[in-house]
């Protein structure tokens, strides 16, 4: 019988100690990458546990004056990129109990012991879309996956253990992705990949069980513990304008009070109270958690900030063409990624004439590229012209986010007549290859620099512009095939989808001013036939036989002489 009470008093202290060990006072994250941060944070918020991250070595000891060593930590600690090694056996010889853990995949690994039966489904190419889903997840009960053509196999199968009851595909996800995830019936959440109408959308859907008030307004370029929580929606904004379809919802929402994050944003975010009409209020700081003196202080916020696309545009030159009464302004994206700009162009003669000018709609400019645009004016008195340029741009039409604002001292007048003539003949695909071949012609009697795009190409399902890479050069009667590399890939099943496509080019005399633009729409011709690859593959053919040739005859040679 004492051998019963003994055991039966183990068991107890065993099963206390294993729901201890499920119930941590607090999670942390040990990792350099921003999906393990991301995960434990959204993880923290669903299960209702105070959940932090590190964001340097330094932080890993300065974290701990705000827990107290009375609580039960669990460390998730990345195999491949961890702030600091050894954290467990470190926070231990400051008194708290801790359990470590380093799942190859902590996204997965949570996503499991939150229990949940809902998923959102993202890219971790596009971070902002992460942000943007997380209030979200929170309110609906829905753990957010990465997945995409390198770890889809396991996305699926992980889905398929843990039993799926809904799934929401959020922003864009590669082919194989989306074809894999098919089976779940999902609802998809993607207007062309714009992230400013994706994340009205995810807004909507937020507010439709929360009816928030109140809103975060951020950029969707970091993580931070407010906008993990799930209390409110979050709302992006861009660096220097606010996108015309997050002001429109804001108005006709119920929406009355913005969280501006960081003051990265004030700018925008006086806008919004300025032309939208709700009050502002701004979360810059925290409390010391290590305080010194007598006097209250304050550290910055904790942040972890997500991998970005760079979007660069700049001003490159403006001149007054007096021979065709055109404004030339000439941009260049110094950028990663093609970028949609919206120029307006005020040119100031001497005696204070003003005449302003640009764009009505969005204009792409790809990655790299020196674009040239071309504005009828009218006649303006001689002397000296200045002028001021605004231009806002981003990554898609909706998002137009960032400002070039600049005086210009002096604009130039030139007086030049272009005479270059050409002509888009053909549009063919070479599928092997994954490559467009339009050729142009140059009719004129004129040297001509081109440069084209493929405009509204449709891979599964979405539309992009796809440029050529540089500017060529034809000569008067001359002919070239002009390449465009199919990104994303193009494969059998899009070709339906695109039985015309928009072939644009923008031509001149000078290679860095094509003023002149010729469109229209081109059958697509499927090629197959590499006509270069078959062609070495003779000529290979044709060397082995010489060489089996040759040694042949040499043998035969050899015996005869024998």
């Amino acid at each position: 019988m004492k051998n019963f009470f003994v055991a039966m008093a183990f068991m107890a202290v065993l099963l206390s100690a294993m729901a201890y060990a499920e119930t941590p006072n607090r999670i942390l994250s040990n990792s350099e990458d921003w999906r393990d941060v991301y995960s434990v944070m959204l993880y923290g918020s669903l299960q209702k546990v105070n959940a932090n991250f590190l964001v340097s070595e330094r932080h890993a000891s300065l974290i701990l004056g705000q827990i107290p060593n009375t609580e039960h930590l669990w460390v998730y600690t990345s195999t491949r990129t961890p702030f600091i090694l050894g954290y467990e056996n470190f926070l231990t010889s400051k008194g708290y109990g801790v359990e470590e853990f380093k799942p190859t995949s902590i996204n997965l690994d949570l996503a499991e012991k939150s229990g949940v039966k809902n998923f959102v489904i993202v890219d971790d190419s596009y971070g902002y879309n992460a942000i943007s889903v997380a209030p979200y997840a929170v309110v609906s009960k829905s753990f957010v996956i990465f997945a995409d053509s390198r770890n889809i196999n396991q996305v699926v199968n992980f889905l398929d253990d843990v039993g799926v009851q809904k799934v929401l595909i959020y922003g864009q996800i590669d082919r194989e992705a989306r074809n894999a995830l098919t089976k779940y019936n999902p609802e998809i959440i993607n207007k062309g990949g714009d992230r400013f109408a994706n994340n009205v959308e995810i807004v909507k859907k937020y507010q439709a069980i929360g009816s928030a008030k109140q809103a975060i307004l951020t950029n969707g370029e970091f993580i931070e513990k407010e906008i993990m929580s799930g209390v409110e929606p979050i709302l992006f904004i861009g660096t220097g304008n606010v996108p015309e379809i997050v002001a429109n919802y804001i108005k006709s929402s119920d929406i009355q009070v913005g969280i501006l994050i960081g003051n990265e944003l004030v700018g925008t975010a006086t806008f919004i109270r300025r032309q939208v009409g709700i009050s502002v209020f701004v979360k810059f700081a925290q409390g010391a958690r290590q305080p010194q003196g007598a006097i209250s202080q304050v550290e910055a916020l904790d942040m972890f900030y997500l991998p970005v696309y760079s979007l660069d545009l700049q001003f490159d030159s403006i001149k007054y063409n007096s021979a065709t009464k055109k404004l030339e302004v000439t941009l260049k994206n110094n950028g990663d990624v093609g970028v949609y700009s919206l120029g307006t162009y005020t040119i100031i003669a001497e005696d204070d004439t003003r005449l302003t000018v640009g764009d009505t709609d969005p204009v792409f400019i790809d990655a790299g590229e020196l674009k040239t645009f071309i504005y009828d004016i009218e006649d303006l008195p001689e002397g000296q012209l200045t002028g001021r340029i605004y231009v806002i741009y981003g990554e898609s039409v909706n998002s137009l986010e960032k400002v070039i604002d600049q005086d210009i001292g002096n604009i130039e007048t030139v007086r030049i007549i272009d005479n270059c003539k050409i002509n888009i003949n053909s549009l063919t695909f070479n599928t092997r290859r994954n490559l467009f071949q339009v050729e142009i012609e140059n009719t004129g009697s004129a040297t001509c620099y081109v440069d084209i795009e493929l405009v509204d190409v449709v891979v599964a399902g979405d539309e992009f512009i796809m440029g050529h890479d540089g500017v060529e050069r034809i000569e008067p009667g001359g002919k070239k095939q002009l390449k465009v590399k199919a990104d994303p890939q193009l494969i059998s099943e899009d070709i339906p989808d695109n039985p015309e496509i928009n072939v644009r080019a923008y031509y001149g005399e000078r290679e860095n001013s094509l003023v002149s633009v010729l469109e229209g729409k081109f059958e697509l011709l499927i090629s197959k036939a590499d006509y270069i690859f078959y062609t070495l593959i003779l000529i290979i053919a044709a060397l082995l036989f010489l060489i089996i040739w040759k040694r042949r005859k040499r043998k035969k040679d050899k015996e005869e002489n024998k």
